[in-house]
């Protein structure tokens, strides 16, 4: 089989190597990859966000399987038009990649199908007055959310009414996002513990599976200090969640979302990334992906030992999806990011250490944020190098995926101290 892995970041180049270690994936291209997808995959130039031109590539390199990393190609309609040329692809059409597209439409979608969500109100952007009301009315805890696509980067979580009264000004001005926060939601802030759970999905409501869960820390610094990113790093297992949590994560919210969906007319194929809070109360659920999340897509596939490709096939195909395995060891991701990382991250500064770092057993560099100029790696992003490693435990597989992190170094170069610390 030969697959076309769709984006250029940590996410696709886990992907990549993951299909490329599977038994049913003969050869696989990256569009447009990375300089760490170079390495194991051949990286071909396409527009991601263009399904056309998606579409065309697939066509004109006899691809089988097209495995969408980032949001905005499957929000664009590429599945719809990869499917349509009579190839396989892994992800949801562009009606089902609404629940990411739209938080709106999300939020909606949970309420009709009786998943248990924070009380929440979505504003426009003629309704700054109302919507500055209603903060007055939450019990002194506050997130603000971009209605639209804002890269992981469009969520205020505070306990100041100011800075949330902020957040809804320059979100509903375009200020801050432009047309993604002119609609925006608002919630109540909840505590708990989060987690990710990945489903794998095959357009049957009742034949999604759950991958192992893991666990992400957003805030950029230590103890969850300052604003959110896209991520900051993860692990998995997540050793307080056991089997009844997840299947009754799997009955009380995924699977009527899927029935919900099925019910208008939407059946959901690719990953249903299911991002909840652990509250006192139960769990409830904060957000819903439409794609692997990024860094957790770094600890879960690692630890995959199913077959990559025979899952995303099957899944795309509409066929009932293979068994589901992990490996026992654990597995532990670190972001390095740029100096400035969310706010303006610096780029161009010259990258040492991956290779050594990726030599070491049981770790994998993940190229997030990287280019090539003349001859030396240099940062490109944000979020730069992820750095995953397994280890028998979380404690060591955390320890191996900081002592490889100190292998890479580069001006400015920021990191959490304390991912999966404690765990």
């Amino acid at each position: 089989m030969r697959v076309l892995v769709l984006g250029g970041g940590g996410r696709e180049h886990a992907l990549a190597r993951g299909l490329a270690d599977s038994p049913s994936v003969t050869e696989v291209l990256c569009g447009p990859g990375n300089p760490g997808t170079a390495g194991i995959a051949e990286n071909v130039e396409v527009a991601a966000d263009d399904p056309g031109a998606v579409a065309d590539l697939a066509d004109a390199r006899g691809i089988d399987l097209v495995v969408v990393g980032p949001e905005q190609p499957l929000v664009n309609g590429v599945v719809d038009a990869v499917s349509a040329r009579g190839r396989l692809a892994f992800g949801p059409v562009a009606a089902g990649a609404r629940l990411e597209g739209s938080k709106a439409w999300m939020k909606e979608v949970l309420v009709a199908a009786g998943v248990p969500t924070a009380a929440h109100r979505t504003f426009g952007a003629g309704d700054e007055a109302a919507a500055l009301a209603f903060l007055e009315t939450l019990p002194g805890f506050y997130v603000v959310k971009t209605d639209g696509l804002a890269a992981g980067k469009g969520v205020v979580v505070t306990e100041s009414l100011d800075e949330a009264r902020d957040a809804v000004r320059s979100y509903l001005s375009g200020d801050a996002f432009g047309d993604a926060g002119r609609t925006l939601v608002i919630e109540e802030g909840l505590t708990g513990p989060e987690l990710s759970l990945l489903v794998v999905c095959n357009g049957d409501p009742d034949g999604a599976r759950p991958l192992a869960p893991a666990q992400d820390f957003k805030r950029i610094g230590d103890g969850d200090a300052g604003p959110n990113t896209g991520g900051m790093g993860a692990y998995s297992p997540v050793p307080l969640v056991d089997d009844a949590l997840v299947d009754g994560v799997m009955r009380d919210a995924v699977g009527p979302t899927l029935r919900e969906l099925a019910g208008r007319g939407i059946d959901y194929g690719g990953v249903l990334y299911a991002g909840l809070m652990l509250t006192p109360t139960g769990p409830k659920m904060l957000e819903y992906n439409v794609r692997f999340g990024d860094p957790e897509c770094e600890v879960v596939v690692p630890r995959l030992t199913t077959d990559l490709g025979e899952l995303c096939a099957a899944a795309a195909a509409g066929r009932p999806l293979p068994d589901i395995r992990f490996t026992p060891d654990a597995c532990v991701t670190v972001v390095l990011a740029s100096e400035g990382y969310p706010a303006s991250p610096r780029t161009g500064d010259v990258i040492t250490g991956v290779a050594e770092a990726d030599a070491e057993p049981g770790v994998f560099v993940f190229h997030a944020g990287t280019r090539l100029v003349d001859g030396d790696l240099v940062t490109a992003g944000g979020r730069v190098l992820t750095v995953s490693a397994l280890g028998p435990t979380v404690a060591e597989a955390r320890s191996r995926a900081y002592a490889a992190a100190d292998r890479i170094a580069w001006r400015g170069l920021q990191r959490r101290s304390d991912i999966a610390a404690g765990v």
